[in-house]
């Protein structure tokens, strides 16, 4: 018996940042939107813990107990007394250290496959408390559509959203580490006065709307300018997405997944071939959102 999850990728609309804490991690105002990019993530009974992954970059996937889905399993098999023997296939479509939750869609992936597989029946509120104790992104790749992250991000209020939104991605030669863009977030923001992230009302009446002018003008990431500071490359891939005509552009979270807001698929599909050309990405994805959060498919 195996059980399959399909788990989206996210697109921060906003990210606001916090000065950080006395923990290290940051106070967030964080509204994540799913978008449809999926990792399938797969569970099979085994002799022992095992993770494999296939895909595009699967090759810089950690396939040991640091990896996020392999995490997921043994908190759920601790909390329930039962050894984490499941063999966990991932099947990786996110890009990789992208800055769209790929890691995070994959721990929620694997959590909500081993409690299908194992029969554990945990509760939503179980589950999402799981996710947030794996990382701050987790609990939204559980949840999908939209909501409005705060604390460090795992504090989710549903958002509504009135509209289907068009994006194209763009994905760079390299990765960027989460972690470091938030200490060049800080040593770019050191001895400033950082305000308190709060959400922005027109961004999310732009989403309840389904507005995509409203929300490009709206959209804005707190972590771009340390992204660029690491990459300054990210900046002519902005560029040129600007100039093919996207509504709106950004980093998607810590990057280096660049992300172009357009006014429908049509559009999207312009902006795709103009940044395929550009020689400015690695490649190019068109997709919208919202998308739907962890599903069993099989």
């Amino acid at each position: 018996m195996s059980v399959t999850v399909r788990v989206p990728a996210k697109v921060n609309v906003q990210l606001a940042v916090g000065a950080a804490r006395p923990d290290g991690f940051h106070d967030l105002a964080n509204v994540f939107l799913a978008v449809g990019l999926y990792d399938e993530v797969t569970v099979t009974p085994a002799d022992a813990l095992r993770v494999t992954c296939a895909g595009p970059d699967a090759g810089q996937v950690p396939l040991d107990r640091t990896n996020l889905a392999a995490r997921a399993a043994i908190v759920l098999a601790e909390r329930r007394g039962l050894d984490a023997a499941v063999h966990i296939r991932i099947n990786k479509d996110i890009p990789v250290a992208g800055g769209m939750a790929g890691g995070s869609a994959d721990g929620a992936g694997a959590l909500l496959a081993c409690d299908a597989l194992w029969g554990t029946r945990a509760s939503r509120e179980e589950l999402l408390d799981i996710c947030a104790e794996l990382g701050s992104d987790v609990p939204f790749s559980l949840v999908g559509g939209a909501a409005l992250g705060t604390g460090r991000g795992e504090k989710l209020r549903t958002l509504e959203v009135g509209g289907t939104f068009h994006w194209v991605f763009a994905m760079a030669s390299r990765g960027l580490s989460t972690p470091a863009v938030f200490r060049e977030f800080d040593r770019l923001t050191e001895g400033l006065d950082v305000p308190e992230p709060v959400a922005s009302q027109p961004l999310l009446d732009a989403l309840a709307k389904g507005d995509p002018e409203a929300l490009a003008a709206a959209v804005s990431n707190d972590l771009q300018p340390a992204a660029l500071s690491l990459f300054p490359e990210l900046a002519d891939t902005l560029a040129a997405g600007r100039a093919a005509g996207a509504l709106a552009t950004l980093v998607s979270g810590s990057g280096p997944t660049t992300a172009f807001l357009t006014r429908d698929a049509e559009s999207a599909a312009k902006v795709a071939e103009a940044l395929s050309t550009s020689g400015t990405c690695r490649s190019v994805r068109t997709t919208s959102g919202p998308a739907p959060g962890a599903t069993v498919t099989s």
